[in-house]
């Protein structure tokens, strides 16, 4: 089967990031998505954003690319760009210019500041998304915030987001027949995940110093603790009842430490924690808690984790090409994915999607003789 969003063509605005990310996650689930990119655009076999994508190389700069463009939307029922606010229309290929090709169309545009404030047209990455929507100074050490990866801003509350919007605008156009324009911000999606947070800070039990909550790290039962082996293992046992198998796989009478949600006492029960796992290797603790709800499991790296007895009975990565990657989620029981598909070269498809919009031979060796689509 070719997954739930089979029939729907996806038109991306070729970027890095974000964009792609969500490219990827409409052909992960059996959409048509054609990406967009410069003509001489490197090959990159391992760009797993890329995977199950067609692609065109039109020269959005040159005369003749938006009327190219806008016929494509024409013909397409998303369309998603990662530019900076008023490029595409400086481009001529702004919402504008392609709802009047499309009145269906939705077109999701994916910034960080978003497409408008004072901040709206200024550069930034991941790390400065985070940090004015207060989700960076909340993680990392007493000592100093630390960004997690790039996966809040870029991902999370960036591609993830902008899926759901232009899912729920394309729900809207099956009730209204009119498409409209999805502002996806990263600012905004990255304070959206902060929900939680915001309502345990209201309700008392979450703080704004970092190095004093639950899941920052501090809790000597929600951490991570390194192995005789120089591995680590990851403890959650939060719950009264999952704290209590902690201690029992540990090997520790509860009389020896200070009530679990004791913020005094943790100092010392994280010591304590230490060094008992300290005393075993990762695979030694994993067997003792096999089994045991105490939420302890051990830390995987990127090139452990698809070797994992679970990932494998899950079938959680794949291999595409000779390159491991995470496979496509979630899953459906009656229109499941195909599995992750190729990465194209850069302009791989350009006269085959050309062709299927009814361009004939005349005019794509017209287009390419102006410098549109590459020779």
């Amino acid at each position: 089967m070719p997954g739930p969003l089979a029939g729907l063509k996806v038109i991306e605005l070729g970027g890095i990031g974000p964009v792609p990310h969500a490219g990827m996650v409409f052909a992960d689930l059996g959409a048509d998505v054609v990406q967009v990119v410069r003509p001489g655009t490197a090959s990159d076999p391992a760009s797993v954003l890329n995977r199950g994508k067609r692609s065109v190389g039109i020269d959005l700069k040159v005369e003749g690319a938006a009327r190219l463009v806008a016929r494509m939307a024409g013909e397409a029922n998303v369309l998603i760009e990662g530019f900076r606010p008023g490029v595409v229309e400086r481009l001529g290929i702004g919402p504008e210019t392609c709802l009047a090709a499309n009145r269906r169309l939705v077109y999701g545009r994916m910034t960080g500041f978003g497409q408008d404030g004072p901040l709206a047209g200024r550069a930034g990455h991941d790390i400065d998304y985070i940090a004015l929507s207060g989700a960076l100074a909340s993680i990392g050490p007493r000592t100093r915030p630390l960004p997690p990866l790039n996966l809040v801003a870029d991902f999370g509350g960036g591609s993830m987001l902008l899926v759901v919007g232009v899912l729920a605008a394309l729900h809207s156009v099956g009730e209204s027949g009119v498409g409209q324009v999805v502002d996806a911000a990263m600012i905004d999606g990255s304070a959206l995940l902060m929900a939680m947070h915001h309502g345990a800070m209201a309700g008392g039990w979450w703080t704004a110093q970092r190095g004093t909550n639950l899941f920052d790290g501090t809790a000597p039962f929600y951490s991570t603790y390194e192995t005789a082996d120089g591995k680590w293992v990851a403890v959650g046992a939060l719950e009264p009842h999952f704290f209590a198998r902690l201690l029992e796989g540990l090997g520790i009478d509860a009389d020896e430490l200070s009530p679990q949600m004791d913020r005094e006492g943790w100092p010392g029960m994280r010591r304590r924690f230490a060094d008992v796992f300290g005393s075993r290797t990762r695979t030694e603790w994993e067997a003792a808690f096999a089994g045991s709800d105490a939420c302890v499991v051990g830390v995987y790296d990127m090139a452990e984790a698809p070797n994992h007895r679970h990932n494998v009975a899950r079938g959680v990565f794949a291999e595409v090409d000779g390159v491991r990657q995470p496979a496509p989620a979630p899953r459906f029981s009656a229109t499941p994915s195909s599995g992750p598909g190729k990465v194209p070269s850069p302009g791989e498809h350009t006269e085959q999607v050309l062709s299927q919009l009814g361009f004939d031979p005349g005019e794509i060796r017209r287009l390419r003789q102006d410098g549109i689509i590459p020779d």
